[in-house]
């Protein structure tokens, strides 16, 4: 079950480097802004704090699905020498 889940997260590796670059773009403006709140309007913060909350949620969930697309190719290489060393096994009947 976690085997299928993990690939289907990591199975848009493009879609979920898009993802997090999407988010870590509006992480920094949302950082941009509440610094440029900081020195004239409050209101600037305010707007920066709106745009920071989708900008995490975006760059974790692209996170995750680069993640999950590193560690199904580090699953499925596994799987396959582990079949390769069960295929070439000399004490086998």
């Amino acid at each position: 079950m976690i085997k299928s889940l993990i690939f289907r997260w990591g199975s848009r590796p493009k879609f979920s480097a898009k993802l997090f670059f999407t988010g870590l773009a509006l992480f920094v403006i949302s950082v941009v802004l509440i610094a440029a709140g900081y020195y004239s309007h409050h209101l600037l913060q305010l707007v920066g704090l709106a745009f920071m909350l989708p900008a995490v949620i975006l760059a974790v969930y692209g996170y995750i699905g680069i993640f999950a697309n590193r560690f199904s190719q580090v699953l499925e290489s596994r799987s396959q020498r582990l079949k390769h060393l069960k295929d070439n096994d000399p004490f086998r009947n």
